[in-house]
């Protein structure tokens, strides 16, 4: 059994090194890629569609900044599930509360059986552009994004070779609830991840207008489920690439408890089984993730069983190096976001010691919430998504069941929840 241990512990290590090597990749890419922005004569006209149904936690604060760009042409495009759904209500106070004239706000007109409503909403607000628009951005309303966002996103546009740019999402360590915590701890890693892997973020992402019909992505979305996992490999067809911009890592203050995140986890994950060329290597991630620390506890029970005490302490300080590890890469991800996000007007962060501490207790209970998502994820084959429920049969073979209207006792009772 020690000689078991010892190979473990070796697999163990070796496993954390790469984990180690990815995250500095990913660092010295923070640090190094600072694209230049295009001066106002050089940027293109642009068009930023947000697709609503519900009101979200901070929508007016999505709305007020997306109505405040560092930008010369850009047209803010709202499409609403319904004008009676309550974030109509919101969309149309806030825009008289800044008079905002760069804004349309239109209601969902075709409600499509073979895709996902936030499709559909996207492929009436493309259908509608005219051929001044030369960049499509898209955004979530849990974004709240900084004044030089869109000039961010469209600027690495200018290279030819780029067809989309994007960001990702990052979130507080310092929520309420338990849910909030693991959806943090969760997060550090799949922004790593969706870099490696050259997956864009719905929440922020453009993409030419001329790539967005040359390619046929709105053919893709007038029958899929999700909007954003497949562009690499739709754009890489055609010899284009997504660019991640570092500067748009965005925060996200929203909460979440834990029965929804598990949920909304699992959600995540079908998109990335219908759509994600590298599948089958999360799902490896996964495995590994979970059952490398897994096995060093089950050897330190046996050990304990059998008064094997020195390999009982030998695994169990493996396993604790090995959280500890990962602990620490949690905190360094923290320190180096938190400047990129300081530099545009967020303040710091700080993580209390009790902070940290609760991150070392959810970084194994954030692994085994996971891999409970991902297992139910395999055989999920409805989905239901803001009300909404989705027969999911393959990538291209969707089926909206139920329509109904989002309605104001749909809200979640804690305003601060993600819906």
């Amino acid at each position: 059994m020690n000689d078991l241990a010892r190979l473990l512990s070796q697999i163990v290590l070796g496993w954390l090194a790469i984990q180690v090597f990815l995250i500095l990749v990913f660092l010295w890419n923070l640090r190094s890629d600072q694209g230049k922005l295009l001066p106002d004569d050089k940027l293109p006209k642009t068009a930023i569609v947000l697709c609503l149904r519900g009101a979200d936690p901070f929508l007016p604060n999505c709305l007020r900044a997306l109505l405040n760009q560092n930008y010369p042409q850009y047209d803010l495009k709202l499409i609403v599930d319904r004008q009676e759904d309550p974030a109509w209500k919101i969309a149309t106070d806030t825009i008289q509360e800044l008079k905002a004239t760069n804004v349309e706000i239109s209601p969902l007109r075709i409600i499509r059986k073979n895709c996902s409503l936030k499709c559909s909403s996207l492929l009436q607000a493309a259908s509608d552009l005219d051929d001044s628009y030369q960049v499509v951005a898209l955004v979530d309303a849990d974004t709240i994004v900084h004044p030089n966002w869109l000039r961010e996103l469209v600027s690495p546009l200018n290279n030819p070779h780029i067809g989309a740019t994007t960001g990702n999402r990052w979130y507080l360590p310092t929520g309420k609830y338990w849910g909030s915590l693991v959806r943090y701890i969760w997060n550090v890693s799949a922004v790593v991840q969706m870099y490696l892997y050259g997956i864009p973020w719905g929440g922020t992402l453009a993409v030419k207008t001329e790539v967005l019909r040359q390619t046929g992505l709105l053919d893709k979305w007038s029958k899929a489920f999700g909007e954003d996992t497949m562009m690499r490999s739709v754009l890489g067809k055609n010899k284009l690439r997504v660019k991640f911009v570092p500067s748009l890592l965005m925060l996200n203050r929203e909460e979440s408890d834990l029965p929804s995140l598990r949920y909304w986890l699992q959600r995540q994950l079908i998109s990335s089984r219908l759509y994600h060329p590298w599948w089958l290597a999360v799902v490896g991630d996964t495995i590994l993730t979970i059952l490398l620390p897994t096995l060093l506890i089950v050897l330190f029970v046996a050990a304990l069983f059998t008064q094997q005490w020195n390999t009982a302490v030998f695994c169990l300080s493996c396993y604790i190096g090995y959280m500890l590890g990962l602990l620490l890469l949690v905190i360094v991800l923290e320190k180096e976001i938190q400047q990129v996000l300081h530099r545009h007007g967020e303040p710091i962060t700080k993580l209390a010691p009790a902070t940290i501490f609760k991150i070392f207790i959810g970084i194994p209970f954030t692994q085994w919430v996971y891999g409970c998502a991902m297992f139910l994820s395999l055989w999920m084959s409805k989905v239901k998504w803001r009300g909404i429920t989705y027969d999911i049969k393959g990538p291209w073979n969707i089926r909206l069941l139920d329509y109904r209207p989002y309605k104001i006792v749909d809200q979640p009772s804690d305003r601060k929840l993600s819906l």
